[in-house]
């Protein structure tokens, strides 16, 4: 799959000219154009499993009475936010790779940059309440009740999409007031923040001010609330005196951390970290990474880690048979 201009937008188009474009032109995979329906395949499977597995969790933890706590009531919130990252950007790559056809409008790439890094700010935030929840749970456990209630906790999700949607909903604008011209080739799968800046003929120095200190806000700061958090935790853990009590405090938090290295490990590179040593393939993997691989990975990592909601799984099953069989 290749996409070309057509002569007359070619001739319309200057190299360096100051025409903002009233769209853009995903290119994809088109550089693999015999693996697309393989990766069609692929990747709607990969969409279809995550949709599963989140729901799942999402269904057990509302329904469950062994999982009406904090823990997995933000576990809930995080399984939504997934849905809804993948539902952004997979659905339109299918698409893509189904049609061969990159071209998006204008407007609904900006709304995609806008869902995308709206909902991964938001799962950022999610994660570091939930550490939070676990340094309460662990280290302050006569208290945990009382301070992690319920008002509490739907403030605390309230509060982290109070703060994150202004902040993305401003720099969208701020990215796309600026002029587009020569190229209108986005390489990449989706509307990313990295290569959209790439096709600016503006001066970009602001907005990537903008984007390294929003980065600092809801990426770095929150990994550091982390590492304190679980820093307490550990001390906590090393301190109890019961071999059952260590393992049993390790077995909730280690599925947590797992992905919370995974997802700031590629979230980091991507948005943190410089990008002048950084090749576009690179970060189209990294992307490829972040936002279908981790989110694929989370659902079975909290589940085969965390004995409450296997057996949720197991009643839920169970329930399912019964049903089947009247």
């Amino acid at each position: 799959m290749e996409f070309v201009l057509s002569t007359d937008e070619e001739q319309s188009i200057p190299e360096y000219s100051n025409i903002t474009f009233t769209d853009f032109i995903l290119l994809g995979f088109s550089d693999v154009p015999h693996l697309q329906w393989m990766l069609f395949g692929i990747f709607l499977l990969m969409y279809l499993t995550i949709l599963m597995c989140n729901s799942t969790i999402m269904l057990i933890t509302r329904t469950d009475p062994a999982l009406q706590s904090p823990m997995y009531f933000f576990l809930s919130n995080f399984s939504f936010v997934e849905i809804c990252y993948v539902t952004v950007t997979i659905p339109r790559m299918l698409m893509d790779l189904c049609t061969q056809k990159g071209t998006i409008p204008l407007l609904s790439c900006a709304l995609q940059l806008c869902f995308v890094i709206m909902l991964g700010g938001m799962e950022c935030l999610l994660l570091t309440v939930m550490a939070y929840d676990r340094y309460v749970a662990i280290c302050n456990p006569l208290h945990y009740p009382l301070v992690m209630n319920n008002k509490v906790c739907v403030q605390l999700v309230a509060a982290c999409w109070i703060s994150i949607i202004p902040v993305v909903t401003g720099q969208t604008y701020q990215i796309f007031s600026l002029p587009y011209c020569g190229s209108k080739k986005i390489n990449h799968f989706f509307c990313d923040i990295p290569p959209i800046l790439k096709l600016a003929c503006g001066d970009t120095f602001v907005n990537n001010l903008a984007i390294y200190l929003a980065s600092v806000a809801f990426i770095t700061v929150p990994f550091l609330l982390i590492l304190v958090s679980y820093g307490k935790i550990i001390c906590n853990i090393l301190n109890l005196s019961s071999a059952g009590g260590r393992s049993k405090a390790f077995s909730t938090c280690s599925s947590h951390l797992i992905v919370v290295v995974l997802f700031y490990g590629t979230a980091t590179i991507t948005y943190v970290i410089p990008k002048s040593n950084q090749s576009e393939s690179v970060g189209k993997l990294l992307s490829l990474f972040y936002t279908i691989f981790i989110p694929l990975l989370n659902p079975i990592i909290y589940t085969l880690r965390n004995k409450d909601i296997m057996v949720a799984l197991k009643k839920l099953q169970t329930k399912l048979l019964i049903f089947g069989t009247t």
